[in-house]
């Protein structure tokens, strides 16, 4: 069978597969969170709690959104791509909820950086630096980079079009923007949920 061939294959909804990894997704996810932030914590008496929740909401449902993707991607990688136009709409939800999720964490900074001596800031700072300088710092700045590798991956999906799967590099090149976006994503994630179960805003 040659690459042709399997690009054909794009006709046919790959609804079995999408469902697996999903499901997946779904329960690795939520073991992640009620091990590193129970429920119970989400909302607290805190002043960033609103912007703590829509901050966790946007990055929880961009880490879903972001790993489907990274699936079709996949696909779209191989040439076995069969919902192209599930790709086109998961680049572009995954670049709103990427805007969406630094949106609601450049809120979310103004109570962790707050001068407040029991600010996370302040308390990483007195008790355990290494956490804010490295982890946190990392964190927040590697966060950034989802943006504008989704948004890229995105326009080129839509600006070209079908064109993307007869032209192996444009292939490739949207793979790795949305591999790479999907990396720092969970990344990001990771340490956000481990900082957050340390000392919450």
């Amino acid at each position: 069978m040659n690459a042709n061939q399997h690009l054909e294959e794009r006709k046919e909804a790959s609804t079995a597969s999408l469902a697996l990894v999903v499901g997946i997704l779904i329960g690795t996810a939520l073991a992640f969170v009620l091990a590193t932030a129970p429920f119970s914590a989400l909302l607290g008496p805190s002043q960033a709690a609103v912007p703590a929740m829509f901050h966790g909401l946007a990055a929880f449902l961009y880490l879903f959104v972001g790993t489907i993707g990274l699936y079709l991607a996949w696909r779209l990688w191989t040439g076995r791509i069969r919902a192209f136009a599930d790709l086109q709409l998961l680049a572009t939800v995954s670049a709103t909820l990427s805007l969406l999720a630094i949106v609601f964490g450049n809120w979310l900074y103004i109570y962790y950086r707050a001068k407040d001596p029991a600010s996370p800031r302040s308390w990483f700072l007195a008790n355990v630096p290494m956490v804010h300088r490295i982890f946190f710092e990392f964190k927040e700045f590697i966060a950034l980079f989802t943006l504008p590798l989704t948004v890229a991956a995105a326009f080129i999906l839509w600006y070209y079009g079908a064109q993307v799967l007869d032209r192996k590099w444009m292939r490739y090149t949207v793979a790795v923007l949305l591999a790479l976006a999907c990396f720092y994503l969970v990344v990001a994630f990771g340490l956000g949920a481990a900082v957050t179960k340390l000392k919450p805003a």
